[in-house]
């Protein structure tokens, strides 16, 4: 994959349908109607990937230090991997524990050790603030969006920017109302992704906890 004049190496699962003869992903679905979309590559990491390829990230890293990002249902690492690639560390984070060692396998198969990982159902509280959050896609439901505007307001740093990007989809649309509604600045525009020989459309939500 070659996104903003860098090319990745990723691995993953043979399809998404294959997943689904695994007894723990039965179960998991039977339990909270779990799926494990985390498997596919989807336009919304690759726009994602775009966006923080170009991103100034100089002026936000303070002297002497690297600036943290936290990339939440991180599935494959795309953005995750851009990031690194832009000198930012990284914590890979998704609920389902697979997609964030794949997704940590990705990041050391592209010859990057700066990262962590971590277990993070975006239902919960986050136990600390970032600096930088990155997500893609992770808006498919209502009951999500909720979550994640949610957990970009406890989790990003006073000053701190989330980037996320959507496929415009239904359930992402009160994601601005949201997080205006909780105080956080927020722009969103267009953005276009060609994966699989399609086009596909979306859009970039840009977050700031605080003034734009």
């Amino acid at each position: 994959m070659t996104v903003g004049g860098h090319t990745f190496t990723f691995d993953h699962p043979v399809g998404l349908e294959k997943l689904f003869d695994h007894p723990a992903v039965r179960d998991a679905y039977a339990d909270d109607e779990y799926i494990p979309y985390w498997a596919d590559l989807w336009p919304a990491a690759q726009m994602l990937a775009e966006v923080v390829l170009r991103e100034p990230w100089e002026h936000r890293t303070r002297p002497g230090q690297k600036l943290e990002a936290l990339e939440i249902g991180c599935g494959l690492g795309v953005s995750g991997l851009a990031a690194l690639a832009r000198g930012l560390t990284v914590t890979f984070s998704d609920v389902d524990e697979a997609a964030v060692q794949l997704a940590a396998s990705n990041a050391r198969l592209n010859g990057f050790q700066d990262f962590e990982t971590a277990a993070i159902d975006l239902r919960t509280t986050p136990d600390r603030q970032f600096p930088v959050i990155l997500a893609a896609d992770v808006c498919y439901e209502v009951r999500l969006t909720e979550a994640v505007a949610a957990f970009v307001v406890s989790g990003l740093e006073p000053g701190g920017l989330a980037l996320i990007t959507d496929t415009d989809r239904l359930s992402a649309r009160p994601l601005r109302g949201l997080l205006e509604r909780a105080g956080m600045s927020i722009t969103v525009s267009p953005m276009k992704a060609g994966l699989g020989g399609h086009q596909h459309k979306g859009h970039l939500y840009r977050v700031t906890h605080g003034p734009p």
